[in-house]
């Protein structure tokens, strides 16, 4: 059974499959194809570089033992330059592969073997994903929606953060999970509201996924889990906007 184009999706979208292993890279690829992508496939690190810098893809599925550059080198190098969505995939199930994975810009995993099915069912969330994070109840016309902590200023429709004057930059699900917090301050999100608001209600996967987004954004913006300046965290609940003090 093949899998029909999603209408709810815009077309003449381009992916990258990054993976040694060719047959697998087929699969998934053929896969895309069917799912109305524009599919380059490459086997190595190296040259994926040059192929994603060429390409400009929407999405990238990329394996992380890969030989000369790996997996996460080339998501290092990638985020200098592209913040479209990566999907890591993993022969290794040690959460040291995927936290430093997800910690250079990956939006998700999935470890090996794997369903085919699975994968496009997450890349389609990923594309469903809406680009603002704005309050539900704002209303189209009124203003754009700027959310300011302390010195950091979030603004959501030009999907924009800046610290002390100077520019941040977030990956996509960075950029989202931050703003999604912010738009709520009053609320602790748990880490399943996180991701029924970012990536979707149909997600399936590891929750803790989020804990590393957050510790990510926390880097970026010079905080840490002892000061908690902009994402505080709510033991045993999940995590809430803070204060920027």
């Amino acid at each position: 059974m093949t899998s029909s184009p999603d209408p709810t999706l815009p077309s003449s979208r381009r992916a990258v499959v990054v993976d040694d292993e060719r047959a697998l890279a087929r699969l998934v690829a053929g896969y895309l194809e069917r799912d109305g992508f524009e599919v380059t496939v490459t086997h190595d690190g190296a040259q994926a570089v040059a192929v994603l810098r060429e390409v400009d893809p929407d999405v990238v599925v990329l394996d992380l033992g890969l030989p000369g550059l790996d997996g996460v080198e080339v998501c290092r190098q990638l985020r200098t330059f592209s913040d479209c969505y990566v999907i890591m995939l993993t022969a290794r199930a040690e959460e040291v592969d995927t936290l430093i994975g997800l910690s250079v810009g990956a939006d998700d995993y999935m470890t090996k073997p794997f369903s085919p099915r699975e994968l496009m069912a997450r890349i389609q969330v990923l594309l469903r994903r809406p680009r603002r994070a704005a309050p539900a109840d704002q209303l189209p016309g009124e203003a754009p929606a700027v959310f300011e902590v302390g010195a950091l200023r979030i603004d959501v429709d030009g999907r924009e953060v800046w610290l002390d004057g100077e520019a941040i930059p977030l990956t996509r699900t960075e950029f989202d999970v931050l703003s999604a917090l912010a738009a709520k301050p009053a609320r602790v999100f748990s880490r399943r509201a996180l991701i029924d608001t970012v990536w979707g209600l149909n997600w399936v996967g590891d929750e803790h996924l989020v804990d590393v987004h957050v510790l990510h954004v926390r880097q970026k913006l010079g905080d840490s889990a002892e000061a908690q300046r902009f994402v505080r965290t709510v033991r045993g609940v999940g995590y809430r906007i803070g204060t920027g003090s």
